[in-house]
């Protein structure tokens, strides 16, 4: 039997890949790996990470564009840079950045 694994890292927290040059907002994680088998192998063989470890859902950005990302834990690092991420879904989601932390926005009804 396995033991439960612990997300290295929490939604609203700024990272960045560990090989390719983007950046990004995590807003979901998978405690394994939750996509198409097809998606896996598309990874190139040296850098293929393992299917039993968190997957994470990003608000992502490039120099070129904005976009969501799917990457393991294994291939994240945090992002010590404190500059906001400029994904237009990254507001919708959070409030204020804090120590690399984007604040859950918390939708309250009146």
């Amino acid at each position: 039997m396995s033991n439960p694994v612990r997300a290295k890292f929490q939604i609203g927290q700024v990272v960045r890949h560990r090989f390719y040059p983007f950046r990004g907002v995590i807003f979901d994680v998978d405690p394994t790996f939750s996509n198409t088998e097809e998606w896996w192998l598309s990874i190139p063989d040296e850098i293929r990470p393992s299917k039993e470890q968190p997957f994470y859902h990003l608000f992502a950005e490039n120099a070129e564009t904005e976009y969501v990302a799917y990457v393991s834990e294994q291939n994240l690092l945090p992002d010590l840079s404190d500059e906001p991420v400029r994904h237009p879904q990254v507001a919708e989601m959070f409030d204020e950045l804090e120590d690399g932390v984007y604040q859950s926005r918390h939708v309250q009804e009146h």
